[in-house]
């Protein structure tokens, strides 16, 4: 009965969902007051250094939304990096496995 019922806070598929029978979901991250962020990832590429070019692409598209609510975009890019070195210097959680529902 609720298999198919949509969380109210989840984001809309961006139109490459819609246009490209080949566009595939790679990643989904939730996040909730007071708790670890939790995620889903397909490893899509041999490669798996595709994904640091995947992290930065994520970065700089933050950047822009936050820069078109009035935060300046370098300073925003900076402060992300920033975090990102420092989590990876001193990592703040460990990774684990969410069971598949």
């Amino acid at each position: 009965m609720f298999e198919n019922e949509q969380n109210q806070n989840a984001l809309d598929p961006p139109p490459i969902a819609h246009s490209d029978s080949f566009a595939t979901e790679i990643l989904r991250v939730w996040v909730a007051p007071g708790q670890s962020q939790q995620l889903t990832l397909k490893p899509m590429w041999k490669d798996s250094g595709a994904w640091g070019l995947l992290l930065v692409d994520v970065a700089r598209h933050a950047a822009e939304a936050y820069a078109i609510e009035g935060q300046d975009r370098g300073a925003v890019l900076a402060r992300i990096k920033a975090s990102f070195d420092a989590e990876w210097s001193a990592p703040t959680d460990t990774p684990t496995s969410v069971p598949s529902q």
